[in-house]
């Protein structure tokens, strides 16, 4: 049967996260990639993943374990991300509470962004898949920095999908200096090519999402301060028109970190979406 385990219990006493990633989900990913591939070798699978991992951190077991995924699978991508994507467990029917066992897909998406780059259509098809099951923020990037236009006009499509994980992939992936990942140079020196993805998610129905908008503000207001501090204003709207208070939350928490510095608009700007 197909399943995800459940982050180990050693993970809640305060043991580094990275021990999500170890044996129990590579003999759970072994198996699941078996159910729908008998070939699969799992048990050399786990000895080849296994071998060298005690020392890396969760972001490097990510990739670690995708190279022994492409050890063992087909030779050809498509193939393998068809059997991949047939292992995965069902979407995710929330936006909060879901723990840290989605970690246990790091492999997956690492695989994508290792791999995939050539193969653009079918990666990017295949983490719209993948990122109701877990984030696809990291695995996105590479493909935006190869083709951004292309990238851009598939997003475009995304930010008005149904699921809350796939809009919310919108914001967050484009995010200039998103945390755990490399820059997008481009939008560091210009964001205004995501800017009307924020402008439409500002508002969303999830708050999973709208904070999203308001980190990528954030990241925004370390570059350009003048224009992040302008969008908060123009979000505050009008006295006759005011923000909500879901859009006023998303202001201030843009803010916080320009407040936290003193500069006298982000003050002037919480205050007045208080």
């Amino acid at each position: 049967m197909i399943r995800i385990p459940s982050a180990p219990k050693s993970i809640k006493k305060g043991f580094p996260l990275k021990l999500i990633l170890g044996r129990e989900a590579l003999d759970q990913l072994g198996k699941n990639l078996t159910f729908v591939y008998a070939e699969f070798n799992t048990q050399g699978f786990v000895d080849s993943a296994m071998e060298g991992i005690s020392e890396l951190g969760i972001k490097d077991r990510g990739v670690h374990i995708a190279r022994a995924m492409r050890e063992f699978l087909p030779k050809d991508y498509l193939k393998s991300l068809n059997i991949i994507l047939k292992s995965l467990t069902p979407p995710l029917e929330k936006t909060k509470d879901n723990g840290l066992a989605g970690l246990f897909y790091m492999p997956h998406n690492s695989f994508i962004s290792e791999y995939g780059l050539a193969y653009f259509e079918e990666s990017m098809a295949a983490m719209y898949q993948l990122t109701t099951r877990f984030t696809c923020e990291y695995p996105i990037r590479p493909f935006i920095v190869k083709n951004e236009s292309r990238a851009l006009e598939i997003l475009n499509e995304w930010m008005l999908d149904e699921n809350p994980h796939i809009r919310r992939l919108c914001s967050e992936g484009t995010r200039s200096r998103l945390p755990w990942a490399t820059k997008i140079d481009s939008f560091v020196k210009d964001p205004s090519p995501v800017l009307h993805i924020l402008e439409l998610l500002k508002d969303d129905s999830d708050l999973y999402v709208r904070r999203s908008v308001a980190n990528h503000v954030g990241d925004i207001a370390k570059d350009h301060l003048d224009l992040a501090m302008n969008l908060c204003e123009t979000w505050l709207g009008t006295e006759s028109s005011p923000a909500s208070k879901e859009l006023k939350w998303v202001i201030r928490h843009a803010v916080r970190n320009p407040v936290k510095k003193g500069v006298a608009k982000a003050i002037e700007l919480r205050v007045a979406a208080k």
